[in-house]
C-alpha cells in the first residue's frame, strides 16, 4: 500500500491511440501510486468489434501491451498498481496476453480482470422479460430496431476494481467501466470507503472525470491556449487523493502544459449533461464542486457532494447500420453556388437519383474569399454523403460516377480524394437496465468473485447546492465582439447529442453570461440548433453554463454526417460568434 496519506492516481491514456510513451513518462517522471489508462469510448467498442472479426483473440487495446512492456518491471518494483479499461470486448484475452508479456520479461505480476459488462447474450431474454431497452434520447424500443446489434456493454462501476486491489492484484484489466471508475476503485480500496460514503465517492468520480482524458486537463485543447507555456510534451495528470475525498490535480514537474482553475474547469465541462453526473456507484453533484489554485500547476478540488446512484445501469449498444461513402468536390473562384447546383443537377442523375439511397446529405462548405490573395483562399467544398444497407449502392459504382464528370463539367473540376470503397458503420444505442441484472465479476488467481451492484436506499434527501453570491450583470456602452473575448468553452458528444460548456473568467462576466446566453440565444447564434431542444444547466461554483443540444449529431459519431461529428470544435465555433458585449468586460 502507499505509505503516505495521499493516494497519487496518474493517468497515461485518454483514448485508444493516445501518446504511447505516456505510461513510461508517468512512471519515471515522479512518485505515483496507481497508474490508470482510459482507452474506451462508444465508437471504440465498434472499432474493437471489427478488430475481433479479423483476429478473434483480440478485441482489446493492443497498445496497452506495448506500454506495459515498457513499465511493468518498474511498477512491480515500486508497488505501483495498474488499472486500465484496455480490455475492451475481451478483458480475459488481454489479461492472458499480458501474462505472456510478463513471462517474456521474467516477471510475475498478479493480474486480475473484471467481467460482466458484455451483455450481448442477454438482450433477447431481457426483452422477453419486459425490458424495452428503449433508446435514451428517442424512446424507441429495441424490438423496433431491425439491424443487428454487434456490441452491448454495461457501464460497470469501481467496486470490482477495489475488490481486485484489496486481494493483492498488481494489474487490473477491465472492459467497459465508467471512465471515472478507474479512479473511484483505487481510492475506495486505499481508504476503505463504504458503499454509502456518497460525498467521498462522488469526489473520486469528479477526480476520475478530470483525469480521464489525459493531457486535456493539463492545457490540452484549451480555449486560452496562448496562456499555456508550452504544448511540447504536455504532461499527463495526477490526482492526489486524500482520505476525506478532497484532492489536488497536478502533473509531473518539467512537463509541458499547465494545470490551472481554467484548464480543470474546461475538463469538468467536457461531455456532461445535467449537474447530476450519474455513475453506477454514486451520483456526483457537479454544482457543488469548488476549485482553488493552490500553487503552480496545482488545483485543489473540495466541497463535492454525492447522492445515491440511479437504480439502473446504462448500456452502450452498437448496431450495424449499413454502409456509407462520401465525395468532396473542390469549387474554385466565382459563382460557387451555381457550380454546386450544377454538380447536384448532373451527379444525382448519373447515380440513379437521390431517392435511390436510404439517406443523403449535401453540404456546401465555403472557405472562399472575395479577391483571394492565394489559390487556397478561392476554394469551397461540396461534400456529398450517402448511406444505404446495400453496399453495392454506395461503393465504387457510386464514387466512380464523380470521376466520369472530370472533363465534362464545371470549370476547375477536381476532388479532394480518388474514388473510394464503401465503409461499414455502426450506430450507438444508449439505454438502461435495472442494475441487479448486471453481474460484475472479478477473476484473480483462478478464483471468481461476484460484485453486487450499488442500489439506492429507500429514502435520501437530495443535496441542496450552495448558491454563491454574484454581482449584478454589467451595463453601459457595448461593443460588438466575439464571445470568446469573455468566455472559454469545451464541447463534445453524448451519442447523437452535443454539449457545449462555457465558463467566464470572473463573477461579473458570469453574471452577464447568465443573462445573455439563454437556450433561445444559442439557437439564434447557431443555425444548426434551430428546431432542436437545447438544455441549459448553470454551474455557479464553476462560473459556468453547460448547454446540451439534443440531436445535433444525428445518429452520433460514425453515423453523423457533420464535418465535426464529435462536436470537438462546437465550443470554439460558439466563441467565434460576435455579440454586443459591455465594454467594461472587454477592457
Amino acid at each position: 500500500m502507499p505509505s503516505s496519506d495521499v493516494l497519487r492516481i496518474a493517468n497515461c491514456s485518454g483514448f485508444y491511440g493516445d501518446r504511447l510513451s505516456a505510461a513510461r513518462e508517468m512512471v519515471e517522471g515522479g512518485p505515483i501510486d496507481v497508474l490508470t489508462g482510459d482507452y474506451l469510448a462508444e465508437l471504440t467498442m465498434a472499432i474493437l468489434f471489427k478488430s475481433r472479426l479479423k483476429k478473434p483473440e483480440t478485441g482489446y487495446a493492443t497498445t496497452f501491451l506495448a506500454q506495459m512492456e515498457q513499465v511493468m518491471g518498474a511498477c512491480l518494483d515500486r508497488r505501483i498498481r495498474v488499472v486500465a479499461n484496455a480490455g475492451g470486448l475481451n478483458p480475459a484475452g488481454l489479461a492472458q496476453a499480458l501474462g505472456g508479456v510478463a513471462d517474456r520479461l521474467g516477471l510475475k505480476p498478479r493480474i486480475a480482470h473484471v467481467t460482466g459488462d458484455d451483455v450481448l447474450g442477454n438482450l433477447e431474454a431481457w426483452q422477453q422479460a419486459g425490458h424495452a431497452l428503449a433508446h435514451l434520447d428517442r424512446g424507441r424500443p429495441l424490438r423496433d430496431l431491425k439491424a443487428p446489434v454487434v456490441t452491448a456493454n454495461a457501464y460497470l462501476g469501481g467496486w470490482g476494481i477495489a475488490e481486485a486491489l484489496g486481494r493483492g492484484a498488481d494489474i487490473v484489466i477491465t472492459g467497459r467501466v465508467t471512465d471515472a471508475a478507474l479512479a473511484l476503485g483505487p481510492a475506495a480500496w486505499r481508504f476503505g470507503w463504504k458503499r454509502d460514503d456518497w460525498d467521498r465517492l462522488a469526489s473520486a468520480i469528479v477526480a476520475g472525470h478530470i483525469i480521464e482524458c489525459g493531457a486535456q486537463c493539463c492545457g490540452g485543447n484549451y480555449s486560452f491556449f496562448q496562456e499555456v507555456p508550452t504544448h511540447d510534451r504536455i504532461g499527463f495528470p495526477i490526482a492526489e487523493m486524500a482520505e476525506d475525498g478532497s484532492f489536488v490535480i497536478t502533473k509531473h514537474p518539467g512537463t509541458g502544459g499547465q494545470v490551472s482553475v481554467g484548464t480543470v474547469t474546461a475538463q469538468l465541462l467536457y461531455e456532461i449533461d445535467t449537474p447530476r453526473y450519474l455513475n453506477p456507484d454514486v451520483t456526483a453533484r457537479f454544482d457543488t464542486i469548488q476549485l482553488a489554485q493552490e500553487g503552480p500547476d496545482r488545483v485543489r478540488v473540495t466541497g463535492v457532494k454525492g447522492e445515491p446512484p440511479p437504480p439502473t445501469t446504462k448500456l452502450c449498444l452498437n448496431y450495424f447500420a449499413g454502409y456509407r461513402n462520401s465525395l468532396t468536390f473542390v469549387l474554385t473562384g466565382l459563382d460557387i453556388p451555381e457550380k454546386a447546383k450544377l454538380i447536384e443537377d448532373t451527379f444525382w442523375k448519373l447515380v440513379g437519383g437521390r431517392e435511390r439511397f436510404a439517406e443523403t446529405t449535401v453540404s456546401l462548405l465555403r472557405y472562399d474569399r472575395e479577391d483571394p490573395e492565394t489559390n487556397e483562399a478561392a476554394v469551397a467544398h461540396l461534400k456529398i454523403t450517402v448511406k444505404d444497407p446495400d453496399a453495392a449502392k454506395v461503393g465504387r459504382g457510386f464514387s466512380n460516377k464523380a470521376i466520369e464528370m472530370g472533363l465534362a463539367h464545371y470549370p476547375g473540376f477536381h476532388m479532394t480524394a480518388p474514388p473510394s470503397e464503401e465503409a461499414a458503420y455502426a450506430v450507438y444505442w444508449p439505454t438502461v437496465i435495472p442494475s441487479p441484472l448486471v453481474e460484475q465479476e472479478v477473476h484473480l488467481d483462478g478464483e471468481t468473485l461476484a460484485i453486487p451492484p450499488v442500489l439506492p436506499p429507500a429514502s435520501f434527501h437530495d443535496v441542496t447546492p450552495p448558491v454563491p453570491p454574484r454581482p449584478p450583470a454589467p451595463t453601459g456602452p457595448t461593443t460588438r465582439a466575439p464571445l470568446g473575448r469573455v468566455m472559454g468553452a469545451r464541447s463534445g458528444d453524448k451519442g447523437g447529442n452535443a454539449n457545449a460548456g462555457v465558463w467566464a473568467r470572473d463573477a461579473r462576466a458570469y453574471a452577464w453570461l447568465l443573462e445573455t446566453l439563454t437556450a433561445d440565444r444559442i439557437r439564434a447564434l447557431m443555425p444548426e440548433a434551430r428546431g432542436l431542444v437545447v438544455e441549459r444547466h448553470p454551474l455557479p461554483n464553476l462560473l459556468a453554463i453547460n448547454f446540451v443540444i439534443k440531436g445535433l449529431l444525428g445518429e452520433g459519431v460514425s453515423g453523423s454526417t457533420r464535418s465535426d461529428p464529435q462536436a470537438k470544435g462546437l465550443g470554439e465555433y460558439l466563441r467565434a460568434k460576435t455579440v454586443e458585449i459591455p465594454e467594461t468586460l472587454l477592457g
